[in-house]
């Protein structure tokens, strides 16, 4: 079965080519959001894990064959780093209480989630990444992990300085900002993904930074890139009862599936019988 089989809806998504490079095999996945526990549709090609962003004008269709697609919504596969998804899946996993460092346990034990049977696909990618992260044993020829608090603030105090430091390059306005507000602006991209309580409050607090001010720009940053349909799956199911989507203030708009789109051929016959 390929990976964009039992899409309802066509839409237009730029991504890797599975077998241009690879084995051929991409899968779309369910997962867990790092940040809000939605499940949220990802794409596994490759062996890389890929979020989805989007991009729309104000009007706007496609012309994909025959026939005209409404959702004028261009789409994009873009990498992720697998540690942000699967921190609290790990988090969970150790059953951390109060000074208690938590238990060791089999990474197919941590990726077993109930209802996510995507975690489990991603397992040799989530064995190397994550003992950047993690205290690892070896018993034998089975490895058993751990997430360690220390190593997760310092692999996100260097996220934020490879984003601090990338910033400036992809927009000259951070060139003229303070390198406080560019701090600011970098912890909150990757507030994005993270827990508040369990991550970003500590990481604030180690950079020395009002949390308030962080969350307002994360919140803000998380508006403009959830795609619907495709990023928030909770979401699609919450609109389709709704029957209306609002964004940003405008008024509500009645959602139209595909099976309204017309073929464009007789679109031009149509014409052509005018004219006679």
């Amino acid at each position: 079965m390929s990976w964009w089989e039992g899409v309802q809806e066509s839409r237009v998504l730029v991504a890797p080519d599975p077998g241009t490079n690879g084995n051929g095999l991409g899968h779309m996945i369910l997962l867990r959001h790092p940040r809000s526990g939605n499940a949220t549709q990802y794409l596994f090609v490759n062996g890389m894990l890929q979020e989805f962003q989007w991009f729309k004008n104000l009007y706007g269709s496609w012309f994909l064959g025959d026939y005209t697609s409404e959702d004028g919504r261009l789409y994009l596969s873009t990498p992720v780093d697998p540690v942000f998804i699967m921190l609290p899946i790990f988090e969970e996993a150790r059953m951390k209480k109060g000074d208690d460092l938590g238990k060791f346990r089999q990474l197919d034990e941590i990726l077993f989630i109930d209802g996510y049977p995507g975690y489990q696909q991603l397992t040799s990618l989530v064995e190397n990444c994550m003992q950047v992260v993690c205290e690892v044993k070896e018993v034998g020829s089975i490895k058993f992990f751990r997430l360690d608090d220390t190593k997760v603030l310092r692999w996100l105090c260097y996220k934020v300085c490879q984003l601090k430091q990338t910033l400036p390059k992809l927009d000259k306005n951070y060139a003229v900002q303070s390198e406080k507000d560019t701090l600011v602006d970098a912890v909150s991209i990757l507030g994005e993904y993270l827990n508040e309580e369990h991550w970003l409050q500590p990481l604030c607090n180690h950079l020395k930074l009002n949390i308030l001010e962080v969350t307002g720009k994360a919140q803000a940053n998380a508006e403009e890139s959830n795609p619907p349909g495709l990023y928030n799956v909770q979401q699609e199911q919450s609109d389709d009862k709704k029957g209306t989507i609002v964004k940003k203030g405008r008024q509500a708009k009645k959602i139209k599936l595909e099976t309204e789109s017309h073929n464009i051929k007789d679109m031009f016959s149509r014409a052509s019988r005018r004219k006679k």
